[in-house]
């Protein structure tokens, strides 16, 4: 019997092994081709099996030489596009440039029960510009079937030292292995950053003694590095988020220190003082934040006497938001002549908001330049100073006590208001007289949607009446866009999205391109579901969500909705004497953790008439993934409640 037993054990444990993928090396197994599903992620369309990079320099060329080998699974149809692979070789256009070299792929594929490969041909092999600074060359790999197994390897060369290679232990299709080694004289000393939730499962150092020596006899010994990733989730994207980039597991490296072997020492990453010197100093941007005396004669006079602070920054404000265009360019320290946006009458972001700086100090307003980094552009390296981390500029005043972050960059934005891409966490005050420091980004006052119904219900069985919309914040903004960009097309966008309900009589009530909030009443006629003298109404004729917009079955990285928000539902339905209200929804409330966020949806007759009020708050603008559950249960009820309440009326016998 305990050999029976040993045996089940022995022939179970070979099967289970037969059924794995091999994830311990660059070799193909006869499983990775037979198996063609990974349960642990069912909606993968590929699966990358094996990876290793390997960095280090090379003894003869002194160049940076990153070795990569991938081995990846095809699962579907969808996965093909991993069958094309681009490498991306940055040229400085002064001389300097990446190549890539020793390129390698094949792929597998299980033909009558027998491994048949099928290599890369050099022909299929081609380079194209990408832009100025970027080439890429591509290859295609041949016979992609799905099941395929693809395994490829290719060593790129740069002689960029200031940025050592960086590593993605993620990607938008999971990893079974992700294995990255790195070999670093100790000439060159690196701020080290690793990015992502996930964890290494080997994190290991060493030292090798002369590892680069050069003609004159000195040598260096290296830092050994060796980091892995096993089983790594695939990344996938989801509404209400800050660019992927600032989640994807990786390690990044930005040069501190260069020691040369003549004793020579670098400091390549300098202090936040001593780079607030070298913005002010060293570039255009900080050369135009002094150019007043170009600006004193561009305003009117009517403008320049105006004794009220608020009033006089106001109206600096719309000068320079009404008579110059952002041209969508990011330039931000260099390449920024406000010389240039006045002959011109447009420019970039820089350039606008560097204006309106140098007129609002010139008028004696009190106001201070911050660099920032967009939301697609990435969270900001706090630690040590990489200046190319920003790329927008906005402007903080202070009157009376109150502080306004200005841009005027958009025909839209209100006095105090930035746009939603500004929204990512700090930017840095410049203040060249004193010290420069962190300013947070925080949206204190809630944006917000409110729908005010007042409804009769007559004896013809229509529910027609008035309906008000107020938007406030950032949904004003949006709002305001929409409708001042062509009215008609965002009339006929609202009547076509509600199909289902006769649309009229349009009024904006006086709201302007740059109102703080955005007003609009129509008139609306329904006919609600009927069964014999049954009567059901759906009070949420027009609903704030169509669908769930979480949808993941769990999330690693923030809810980031920029903005705290309100969705408000007020109304009041009056049915006509000759129906009974036979019953109503009932009311409920929900609240998340430490009252982060809540939905109160309450329903009351009073006489005939029906009363309404529903609200959903999000009173953070950044939840944390623990909260991710919370915030998709509690839009289910929403959507739930929007989709099944129903009043139930009855013709009165």
């Amino acid at each position: 019997m305990k050999y029976l037993a040993l045996f089940i054990c022995l022939a179970f444990t070979t099967l289970n092994a037969q059924n794995d993928f091999y994830s311990e090396g660059f070799e193909v197994s006869k499983p990775d081709i037979e198996i063609n599903e990974f349960t642990k992620d069912s909606t993968a369309n590929a699966l990358v099996i094996y990876e290793v990079g390997d960095s280090y320099v090379d003894k003869y060329s002194y160049r940076l030489k990153t070795t990569i080998k991938r081995k990846l699974k095809i699962l579907n149809r969808n996965g093909f596009e991993h069958g094309t692979v681009s490498i991306y070789l940055y040229d400085n256009n002064n001389g300097k440039k990446e190549k890539v070299e020793d390129i390698y792929a094949t792929v597998y594929n299980l033909e009558n029960g027998k491994i048949v490969n099928t290599k890369l041909e050099k022909s299929s092999i081609f380079e194209e510009n990408y832009n100025e600074n970027y080439n890429i060359v591509k290859f295609a790999l041949p016979n992609i079937q799905v099941g395929s197994v693809i395994t490829y390897s290719y060593t790129v060369e740069t002689p960029f030292m200031h940025k050592y290679k960086s590593w993605y232990f993620q990607d938008d299709i999971p990893k079974l292995h992700s294995e990255y080694n790195a070999s670093i004289p100790g000439n060159w000393e690196y701020n080290i950053k690793l990015v992502g939730v996930n964890k290494l499962t080997t994190k290991y150092s060493t030292v090798e003694k002369n590892c680069l020596q050069i003609s004159n006899g000195a040598n260096s010994s290296c830092g050994i590095y060796k980091y892995v990733m096993k089983d790594v989730p695939a990344f996938v994207n989801e509404n209400f988020m800050t660019t992927k980039l600032n989640y994807l597991s990786r390690i990044e490296y930005e040069l501190k220190v260069f020691r040369g072997f003549d004793g020579t020492v670098e400091n390549i990453t300098k202090t936040w003082k001593s780079t607030d010197k070298e913005i002010e100093k060293d570039t255009d941007l900080g050369k135009q934040l002094r150019r007043t005396s170009i600006v004193k004669n561009l305003l009117d006079e009517t403008i320049t006497t105006e004794t009220d602070e608020l009033i006089k920054a106001n109206q600096i404000f719309e000068y320079v938001q009404n008579e110059y265009v952002w041209n969508e360019s990011f330039n931000v320290l260099q390449n920024v002549s406000i010389k240039d946006l006045i002959t011109e009458k447009s420019g970039n972001v820089g350039e606008i908001n560097a204006l309106l700086y140098n007129l609002l100090i010139t008028n004696d307003i009190d106001a201070k330049p911050i660099l920032l980094s967009t939301r697609n552009n990435g969270f900001i390296t706090q630690v040590y100073p990489v200046l190319s981390d920003f790329n927008y500029l906005i402007i903080k005043v202070n009157i009376n006590g109150e502080t306004y972050l200005l841009d005027a960059t958009d025909d839209f934005l209100t006095f105090g208001q930035i746009p939603f891409r500004c929204l990512n966490s700090y930017g840095r005050l410049l203040d060249f007289d004193s010290n420069s420091e962190w300013y947070p980004i925080n949206i204190k006052d809630y944006s917000a949607k409110v729908f005010r119904y007042d409804f009769d219900f007559d004896e013809n069985k229509t529910l027609k009446g008035d309906v008000n919309y107020l938007s406030k914040g950032y949904h004003s903004l949006h709002d305001r866009e929409r409708y001042f960009t062509n009215i008609e097309t965002f009339k006929n966008n609202l009547i076509n999205k509600n199909n289902s309900l006769e649309i009229s009589g349009f009024d904006s009530n006086d709201t302007q391109k740059t109102s703080a909030d955005f007003n609009l009443s129509f008139q609306i006629e329904h006919s609600p579901d009927e069964v014999g003298n049954t009567i059901y109404i759906n009070p949420f004729i027009i609903k704030y969500f169509d669908k769930n917009p979480f949808q993941l079955q769990e999330r690693s990285y923030p809810i980031d909705f920029g903005y705290k928000d309100t969705y408000t539902y007020g109304i009041k339905i009056n049915i006509d004497d000759t129906f009974i209200i036979k019953s109503l929804p009932e009311s409920m409330s929900l609240a998340l953790p430490n009252n982060k966020g809540s939905f109160i949806f309450s329903t009351k007759q009073e006489e005939n008439s029906v009363i309404i009020y529903f609200k959903l708050s999000f009173k953070e603008a950044i939840y944390e993934p623990v909260f991710y559950d919370g915030l998709k249960k509690l839009l289910e009820q929403v959507i739930n409640t929007q989709n099944n309440s129903l009043i139930v009326l009855e013709k009165k016998q």
